[in-house]
């Protein structure tokens, strides 16, 4: 009898943690409020200074033309990756002023853990300056990340609306 408890408890365990997991996955989250860390970094770092304090894979893919790069981070062997990068690729390539680049950290775990990265996929959004603006772990769904970005992108459309007319 304690055997089928035990077995009842565990079932229930895992719907609940499978629940949350779920929940969870493609949430937009704010972006960290504590600097990245480096070696003699000051205390408070400004958006401006952020890039500097980005690993360096990080900060060589940042486009500085664009508005908005969408930082992938992923691992070889992570099967929801392939989906989070096709729905982050369709999504730059419609939008104008978003990159999106893919960094596999299977070899530079360095990289994940400077960024506070727990699991794969997560996605940074970065301005061209290299501060960040949000995070997405798991992946994304393309029209709650189209409306986070779209405060982002706004005067960069807009602009974009009025040249076309002229």
């Amino acid at each position: 009898m304690a055997g089928l408890w035990v077995l009842l408890g565990t079932l229930a365990a895992a719907v609940v943690a499978g629940i949350v997991l779920s929940a969870r996955n493609g949430r937009i989250r704010k972006a960290r409020t504590t600097p990245i860390p480096t070696a003699g970094a000051a205390e408070s770092v400004g958006a401006e200074q952020q890039a500097a304090t980005l690993p360096e894979p990080v900060s060589a893919v940042l486009a500085p033309g664009s508005a908005v790069t969408l930082v992938q981070i992923s691992t070889t062997f992570c099967a929801p990756c392939r989906h989070a990068r096709a729905v982050l690729s369709s999504l730059a390539e419609r939008t104008d002023g978003l990159e999106h680049v893919d960094i596999d950290v299977t070899d530079q775990p360095s990289v994940a853990h400077r960024l506070g990265v727990l699991r794969t996929p997560t996605t940074l959004a970065f301005t061209s300056g290299g501060g960040e603006l949000f995070r997405v772990s798991g992946v994304p769904k393309a029209a709650d990340l189209l409306g986070a970005l779209e405060p982002h992108l706004l005067p960069r459309i807009e602009r974009g609306s009025h040249s076309e007319g002229a």
